[in-house]
């Protein structure tokens, strides 16, 4: 059975991890929005480094959890990407487009889950 919900943004947050990915947040969002359960926001510093977040989430939770995105949304050229796996979206994002779009502080009143 495919893993939902908190495991699975936990897994995507680890995958991330593994490559480096830098200030990793996961919020609960069910209080929030009716979009998403679990939202885990990521940044990178390059486009290859962007590329590997992408790739090592993507390829880890569909190994390891039968699970695949529903929806890629942008480019990596574009240095924003939204992976949609309905109940968990996980936005990888270039350092400086996070601190321009300010998305910490849209979400200020979800509750954020430490990574275990």
């Amino acid at each position: 059975m495919a893993i939902k919900g908190l495991e699975l943004a936990m897994a995507c947050a680890k995958a991330a991890d593994e490559v480096k990915a830098e200030n990793i947040r996961i919020w609960d969002m069910r209080k929030v929005s009716g979009l998403t359960d679990y939202m885990i926001v990521c940044s990178g510093s390059s486009m290859p480094q962007l590329r590997a977040i992408l790739n090592e989430v993507s390829q880890r939770v569909e190994e390891e959890h039968g699970v695949k995105a529903i929806h890629r949304e942008g480019k990596v050229d574009a240095r924003w990407v939204v992976l949609d796996y309905i109940d968990v979206m996980v936005h990888v994002m270039h350092q400086e487009l996070r601190d321009f779009y300010g998305l910490e502080e849209l979400w200020k009143d979800a509750k954020e889950i430490p990574m275990v």
